[in-house]
């Protein structure tokens, strides 16, 4: 066998086998496989495609290249979620304290913002002092002692993804459903849990612009976790308008928090609980629904986060006083131009604003402000006056102001009522 005749079995369009994908994925990470070779056969794979089996493979393969953190010691309990990347999507901070308030244990690998999409370690650090860097030893200690833990990937955890990753962003082919599919999953394997919960959202501010082209990932996805033993379902949610009133590193946890001090309901509370639903059903755990609102309403979730912050070394005085995470040197108003009813809120653009007063990345090496952002003042249907304050750009520079016209024109205020869109628009076990 040799990467050759891979390469032209995959060129005609042949099913690669287990071996050959194995051969590849260990040759990529020994160096006996050139990395022009892999991207001949990363092309050849976005050009005629991958069976479900060949990407079940792949995945396992890519998991296998590394650590792999070990849940076994929590049976069937053991509980994870991903989301493909929103806006305004702090789902994590209120799903896994949920579910670990029922008797799951929530322990979930993260990942950095790329892009427009925030990510879930650089809105937690927006709290002074908290770190997401562990060792596994460390991970398996905090999850043992309060049965929660967010840490970041370590350099261990499925590194042939770190290695396809890199190639495929500099060889156009990152536009593969199999692709972009294995490389999640072969984190959430990795990540050693049970149960499987994914949001993969589709929309103008999502990766996936498309229902079907997001259906047909969300299934691919769940077909692989499947074969691989896992508990796995997901949600194929809407992501033409922000999840949150709140987006941005800091202003996420916040809105994150309104949700688990039972201030504020809405879009990010349904998809929530929807999400941790899932996972409780996976588990097998009875009235998944109302148990997971009750953890919500009673408090307990937000005592669960709580906790998680502090063992992490996060100051918890932005837990009792979340105003500190609303922390900008200036903030501006953006005012209604017309009476009507709010029509839409276009996400990408408030992403786009976000991003460009610093709050996003462009290359992974680059910093982040985790205070700048944009407060939603209205959602979709609500009624404003001329002169009502629709938004909030919270920034740190001087010239970052001339970014209200864009929040302005993200916000469509029509005469007539709009249509409340669907918000999970598909449900895949």
């Amino acid at each position: 066998m040799n990467i050759i005749e891979i390469i032209e079995d995959k060129k005609v369009g042949k099913e690669l086998s287990r071996e050959q994908l194995e051969f590849w994925i260990e040759g990529l990470m020994n160096g006996e496989i050139a990395d022009y070779q892999t991207s001949a056969l990363l092309m050849a794979i976005v050009l005629k495609g991958m069976t479900d089996q060949e990407a079940v493979w792949l995945t396992n393969a890519m998991a296998n290249s590394g650590d792999k953190l070990d849940l076994s010691a929590y049976g069937d309990l053991s509980a994870d979620k991903h989301s493909s990347g929103g806006v305004g999507d702090s789902t994590t901070f209120i799903v896994l304290p949920t579910v670990v308030a029922c008797g799951l244990v929530g322990a979930k690998m993260s990942g950095r913002g790329l892009g427009h999409t925030g990510g879930t370690l650089d809105k937690l650090e927006a709290i002074e002092g908290l770190s997401v860097s562990m060792s596994p030893e460390e991970f398996y200690n905090q999850v043992n002692k309060i049965g929660i833990a967010v840490a970041g990937q370590t350099g261990q955890i499925c590194p042939a993804d770190k290695k396809l990753y890199a190639l495929r962003d500099v060889t156009a082919t990152v536009d593969s459903v199999a692709l972009i599919a294995s490389s999640i999953m072969s984190k959430k394997l990795a990540g050693g849990a049970k149960n499987i919960v994914l949001d993969v959202k589709c929309g103008r501010g999502a990766f996936m612009k498309n229902q079907e082209d997001a259906v047909k990932l969300a299934k691919l996805m769940v077909a692989i976790g499947k074969a691989s033993g896992r508990n796995i379902s997901a949600l194929v949610t809407d992501m033409n308008v922000p999840l949150s009133n709140y987006v941005g590193n800091s202003l996420e946890v916040y809105g994150a928090l309104k949700v688990l001090k039972n201030e504020s309901r809405g879009n990010l509370y349904e998809v929530s609980m929807a999400l941790a639903e899932r996972l409780l059903e996976s588990a097998g755990i009875d009235n998944a629904k109302e148990r997971a609102e009750e953890a919500v309403s009673s408090g307990r979730a937000c005592r669960i986060f709580e906790s998680m912050i502090a063992e992490q070394g996060g100051d918890i005085e932005y837990l009792k006083n979340p105003e500190k995470l609303l922390n900008t040197r200036y903030v501006s108003e953006i005012l209604a131009e017309s009476d009507g009813f709010v029509n839409d809120i276009d996400a990408m653009k408030i992403a786009e604003v976000v991003r460009d007063m610093g709050g996003g990345r462009i290359k992974i090496e680059d910093t982040v402000d985790p205070w700048v952002g944009v407060e939603m003042t209205v959602n979709v249907g609500d009624k404003v006056a001329k002169g009502d304050t629709v938004a909030k750009i919270y920034y740190n520079h001087i010239g970052h102001e001339n970014l209200k016209e864009k929040v302005q024109s993200a916000v469509a205020i029509g005469s007539q009522k709009p249509k409340q869109n669907k918000l999970i628009l598909e449900i895949i076990k």
